[in-house]
């Protein structure tokens, strides 16, 4: 895959679509990482959540209307992102939107998705509606936030709000657990992993440029995203490898029993492409795959073709 760019790296990873496809990731996974990520999901539904819901600020449309929600988060602050319902159809399900390293400041109203109420949780530390005062903001000082720990990494504290999101999802719409299923990109392409397999409440998925896959694999490719944060700091402090195991969304992925759509790229300077593919190879339930040509670059020739196509396949999967 060759796309112009001035990047002093090889945004494809020195992989060919092809040896992406062809790529069968073999990660060590810890011997509690189950265990691990069992007793996180009882600890985050144990707490109470303490949600409010009001009016929006933020303009509704035509096909939705928007309210602002809170709810506690597990670190003493919290979390705040909105909540949509359908204007002129019957609730019947529950989407749960996930977002990107730089956060969210305003909600999707074109989800995938008729009947859906969403809820789109910032997660905990990102803008704008979840600032932490003790957590970098940054995407790429965030990804390091107590990091020498897997009970202290912030990434653990993420999935945790999206459980949580779901449950006052649950708790405001009750329409919305009929069926639950979820949507995110990037960061929330990781973070999205790493939450499936453990609450059975969310029935499928879609997973855009997952980030957080096979991270042995990623810690050897520069990238221009918080992955590059992580990479220089494991050759610094080798011991965080050990913590990243329990947070790799390709392990993840292989607990993963529900149909999952990925679309993963082949030429990706923020997310190396070999942990968008080790993500959908590791998925241990039904699968479909969309090979972008290229993810976190804009303008590329097609690009508004696979968009489209995307947004198509999103709708009969999610049907």
């Amino acid at each position: 895959m060759s796309l112009p760019h001035a990047f002093p790296f090889d945004p494809t990873g020195g992989y060919t679509p092809a040896q992406l496809l062809a790529l069968r990731p073999v990660i060590d996974e810890p011997a509690d990482f189950s265990d691990f990520w069992r007793a996180t999901f009882d600890e985050a539904m144990a707490a109470p959540l303490d949600w409010s819901i009001k009016p929006s600020a933020h303009p509704s449309n035509a096909t939705y209307e928007v309210f602002d929600i809170e709810f506690a988060g597990m670190l003493g602050n919290r979390i705040g992102g909105w909540l949509t319902k359908p204007r002129n159809e019957t609730i019947s399900r529950g989407l749960l939107i996930g977002h990107g390293y730089g956060g969210r400041d305003t909600p999707d109203l074109s989800p995938p998705v008729d009947g859906a109420a969403t809820i789109q949780p910032v997660c905990t530390g990102l803008p704008t509606r979840s600032l932490h005062t003790s957590i970098p903001s940054q995407g790429g000082e965030h990804v390091a936030h107590g990091i020498a720990h897997r009970d202290t990494y912030v990434h653990r504290h993420c999935v945790m709000d999206h459980w949580r999101a779901i449950s006052v999802l649950h708790e405001a719409v009750p329409e919305s657990r009929s069926r639950t299923d979820y949507l995110g990109g990037s960061f929330g392409g990781g973070v999205g992993a790493l939450t499936l397999p453990w609450d059975n409440r969310i029935q499928s998925a879609y997973l855009c440029v997952p980030s957080f896959g096979n991270h042995p694999l990623r810690l050897e490719l520069p990238c221009s995203g918080s992955g590059e944060t992580v990479r220089l700091l494991a050759q610094r402090q080798p011991e965080i490898r050990d913590v990243l195991a329990y947070f790799d969304a390709a392990i993840a992925a292989k607990h993963t029993r529900i149909p999952v759509f990925v679309s993963a790229a082949a030429f990706d300077p923020a997310v190396p492409p070999a942990g968008q593919y080790s993500v959908y190879h590791t998925l241990g339930g039904p699968k479909e795959l969309y090979p972008l040509t290229a993810g976190h670059y804009d303008g590329y020739p097609g690009q508004s073709r696979e968009e489209l196509e995307i947004q198509s396949r999103l709708r009969r999967f999610f049907a």
